[in-house]
């Protein structure tokens, strides 16, 4: 089976072609093309979402002849098209499902929407066997920060999300405070390695029963640290303000190495409480089935620190874990040609009336409980 899947949720303009096998399930890429934005947007330290639109529009046909090129196949040998529908920028979601609805129609194939944050977790599975289920889930990019149960026969449901900002968000705020170019998160791992990560304590917010996240505090504290706290009055009314400690390099590198300790600490105690609480409901009820895995994904899940500690948890709880290569963790068409590819050999697809969403149907269902979904 050969899906063409087709990403413009944000600043990266993809297709992908992948082959699935039809006894073993496993995927296989043909191709992945990537047409980066990083040039348009630089210069104003974050994406631009009608620039990004504009450049999608600009670039997506091109990019598909070439993965379709790269791969030896034509629109006539693929048998379905995926589509990243959600979430994202909604200008440049919709130029892709656009694309790709007019590419269906045209050929008579099936059409595949495909949710960008569980497909962030299906590219674990490209190349590699396909994960043990049930598994906890951890998505975490510039735009998503969700912790999902993964259960068999493709369900999913939602464990626990961000409050406010994103883990990658955050890493791009704290770049800049310290004077990082865009993107911030490659370079903010880069000076933390020559940084303590001891210098700045952050606290962790309880958030969700501890399996929710909260990020922007922490944005603040390392706000407060390079520029100082605003001032504070006396009682007598006299404001009094401690001067910042001055920024020289290696105050910037053990400040960049404290802010990724604490964000990826914070990941990682979300993924080992999720475990210990369907362990806990599993002594409890004896109903619900035990976990078997952990797969992580999504644009942080590059970051070096981040593999090595949520490898550390897998070997303390005894479960396997499975995490996308770097090329596999940002924004990517092969992992939403593999979730279309799932999808469609289970004899699923949508019609000429899908849309766009600029937020994922599992965290717009979420009404402080555990949502049932779809997992591809």
């Amino acid at each position: 089976m050969l899906v063409l899947g087709i990403e413009t949720s944000c600043d990266e303009t993809a297709a992908s072609v992948v082959e699935r096998c039809p006894s073993s399930g496993m995927i296989r890429e043909l191709s992945s093309v990537v047409a980066s934005q990083e040039s348009i947007h630089a210069p104003w330290g974050g994406v631009v979402p009608e620039a990004a639109s504009r450049a999608h529009a600009e670039r997506w046909l091109g990019v598909v002849r070439l993965a379709l090129s790269r791969a030896g196949a034509t629109l006539d040998s693929i048998d379905g098209i995926a589509v990243a529908t959600q979430p994202g920028l909604i200008g440049s979601l919709l130029v892709g499902v656009s694309a790709a609805k007019g590419l269906a129609w045209a050929l008579g194939k099936p059409l595949i929407g495909v949710d960008h944050v569980v497909a962030h977790l299906v590219a674990a599975e490209i190349g590699a066997e396909p994960t043990p289920l049930p598994a906890i889930g951890l998505v975490a990019s510039g735009g998503h920060s969700s912790l999902l149960r993964l259960g068999a026969g493709g369900s999913i449901r939602l464990v626990g999300h961000t409050v406010d900002d994103a883990a990658g968000e955050a890493f791009d705020k704290a770049a800049a405070i310290l004077g990082l170019p865009h993107p911030g998160g490659p370079h903010l791992e880069e000076l933390a390695e020559r940084g303590d990560p001891r210098a700045l304590t952050f606290s962790v917010p309880h958030v969700q029963d501890g399996l929710g996240y909260s990020f922007s505090g922490y944005k603040t504290a390392l706000l407060y640290a390079v520029r100082g706290a605003p001032a504070r009055r006396d009682a007598r009314g006299v404001a009094e303000s401690a001067p910042p400690e001055p920024l020289t390099e290696q105050r910037r590198a053990d400040l960049a190495a404290s802010f990724q300790h604490a964000v990826v600490h914070a990941l990682v105690r979300g993924i080992r409480k999720a475990v210990e609480r369907e362990r806990e409901d599993l002594g409890a009820a004896g109903a619900v089935e035990p976990t078997r895995a952990i797969v992580i994904g999504g644009g942080v899940c590059a970051n070096r620190l981040l593999r090595e500690r949520v490898e550390s948890l897998g070997a303390h709880l005894g479960l396997p874990v499975r995490m996308p290569p770097p090329r596999y963790c940002t924004d990517n068409a092969a992992m939403i040609a593999a979730a279309g590819a799932h999808r469609l050999a289970r004899g699923e697809r949508d019609d000429l009336s899908l849309s766009a969403h600029s937020v994922s149907a599992l965290v717009r269902g979420h009404r402080g409980r555990p949502l049932q979904g779809s997992h591809p």
